[in-house]
């Protein structure tokens, strides 16, 4: 079993964000100390709670601070930018770490983001391909490129200066290009097998009902076939919620009470979502009433917390509903108690992990799966 870690992240209002950016720094710094596989960073350029607005940037001020650990974008909004851009810039930090990326990618899901970049009434995931296909031509071309497309169309044919390097983007480190990882926001992702058809692998996010995230390992399968590739439990990543302490009232407490990092973050999400009409996201019954989807319903549902032996006990009582998957990723939230949120990860790596990995060993990594139930919604 695998353990990484991910965050949005989602800070409170008027918290100085100079410390909020400091303490999602160390928090990565930590999870390489610690032995995380991988760590990943959202970002968003029109929120003042999700403050890292470059996922890449980010990044790259912990490219010479950690060791290790495996730093992935999570994602870059591809429709917010430059094919040319991107590639140039996700092959930098890619030489910057020596080859320790991960290339997250997706179409963005912050509406006013879209707004705000005039992609709003777009088709933004047509924009994700076309952005995304250009970057991988980029990088396995060369200069002048001369590429076109519906949305950009780029060449560096009339200013090239081959004999002093101009005209000509940097590849990445990695060969061919870092590893592609998405985020499968939906249940019965078709994105899931687009992906794995691809090569590229899948995090089923955190804010998913477990019965939801089941149906992505058969759509993780189903591309896998295609493309002619093995699919792997340790390959699919699922983010989950944890709130780990060393008893169970301290986590109970930081996890369900008033001033919750927790409850910040479904406070949140449950208002984006009913905004933008996803609050299915959150239905195990589609039938549900969206007066229903509370915010004590949600927590319920998605937060997981108690001390190291219980945290154990929960998350493989949850394999049992989603599928066996075999890389856990540990959504990372604000550290309101800066001593609590610390201690939650190391807990996590050093107590939990352990019993995970007993109570996993010898399964396969590889396992045929049946195809899921018509998508209801």
């Amino acid at each position: 079993m695998k353990l990484s870690f991910f965050t949005m992240p989602i800070h409170p209002l008027g918290k100085p964000l100079s410390k909020s950016l400091a303490e999602d720094r160390e928090a990565f710094i930590l999870a390489d100390k610690l032995g995380y596989a991988e760590a990943y960073c959202g970002e968003h350029t029109t929120d003042q709670a999700e403050i890292i607005t470059s996922s890449v940037a980010f990044l790259s001020s912990l490219a010479y601070e950690t060791k290790n650990i495996r730093l992935g974008t999570g994602t870059v909004n591809l429709p917010n930018s430059h094919p040319a851009r991107i590639a140039a810039e996700v092959a930098m930090l890619d030489h910057m770490l020596e080859g320790r990326l991960n290339f997250g990618i997706s179409p963005g899901g912050l509406l006013s983001d879209a707004e705000v970049f005039g992609t709003i009434d777009e088709d933004r995931n047509a924009m994700f391909v076309e952005c995304i296909n250009m970057v991988l031509d980029i990088w396995s071309g060369s200069a002048p490129y001369n590429l076109k497309g519906d949305y950009w169309n780029l060449s560096t044919a009339r200013t090239m200066m081959p004999e002093i390097g101009q005209g000509e983007i940097i590849k990445p480190y990695q060969d061919p290009h870092p590893p592609i990882v998405g985020t499968a926001v939906a249940p019965f992702s078709k994105g899931v097998s687009a992906m794995a058809e691809r090569g590229w692998q899948p995090i089923s996010a955190n804010f998913l009902m477990p019965n939801w995230v089941a149906t992505h390992w058969p759509k993780y399968v189903e591309g896998c076939t295609k493309a002619g590739a093995t699919a792997k439990y340790s390959d699919w990543r699922v983010a989950r919620n944890i709130c780990v302490a060393e008893d169970l009232e301290t986590a109970r407490s930081y996890a369900r009470d008033p001033g919750s990092p927790y409850v910040l973050y479904y406070t949140q999400l449950l208002k984006k979502m009913r905004a933008g009409g996803r609050l299915n996201l959150f239905k195990e019954d589609q039938s549900m009433s969206d007066d229903d989807v509370t915010l004590d319903y949600v927590l319920d549902k998605l937060v997981t917390y108690g001390d190291p032996s219980s945290v154990a006990d929960q998350i493989l009582e949850l394999r049992e509903v989603t599928g066996p998957f075999k890389h856990l990723v540990y959504a990372g939230h604000d550290w309101t108690d800066y001593e609590l949120g610390r201690k939650g990860m190391i807990l996590m790596a050093e107590k939990v992990m352990p019993i995970l990995s007993e109570a996993t060993k010898g399964e396969p990594n590889s396992v045929a799966a049946e195809l899921p139930a018509e998508n209801p919604l």
